[in-house]
């Protein structure tokens, strides 16, 4: 990630061909899509700006599903914190609640930081966010915290 003092952050990578493809978030919340040419990789050859919407739309062509469980190989790696990935399953008492009603954080110290339904992932769920059964609920946390969650998400 690079700062760009008085815009934003920009997160790039330079593909096999040399192009640099990045991503510039802006303070006031806008994305920008960039890219550059093969012969100058610091040079952006195409923009294109994008809602929060496009950049969700966008992550998930790219695979999403695939971005959450790469977090979660990185969350093992810091001692101490977990992640798993934890179904809703029929019948559980949140299949139709919301994750306010969980009160997952208050109750376990673990987080839930992503939420994958049908192949979509909606990150950093507000509280008025509606579990269906067949959710997949991304939890980050202790092993207690992250066992005491797969409880509250089967048992209530």
């Amino acid at each position: 990630m690079t700062p760009l003092p008085g815009l934003g952050t920009q997160q790039d990578f330079v593909t096999r061909s040399g192009h640099r493809i990045g991503v510039i978030t802006y303070r006031d919340g806008r994305f920008e899509l960039i890219v550059s040419g093969h012969d100058d990789p610091d040079k952006v050859a195409a923009s294109a700006g994008l809602t929060a919407e496009e950049t969700n739309t966008l992550a998930n062509l790219l695979g999403a599903p695939q971005l959450v469980a790469r977090l979660s190989e990185q969350q093992r790696e810091v001692a101490g914190i977990n992640t798993w990935q934890l179904p809703v399953d029929q019948g559980s008492p949140y299949d139709g609640r919301t994750l306010g009603e969980t009160e997952m954080r208050t109750r376990t110290s673990a987080s839930i930081v992503a939420v994958v339904r049908g192949g979509t992932v909606h990150p950093s769920p507000r509280p008025d966010f509606e579990f269906s059964a067949g959710d997949l609920v991304v939890v980050v946390g202790t092993a207690d915290g992250l066992r005491a969650a797969g409880e509250i998400l089967e048992r209530g």
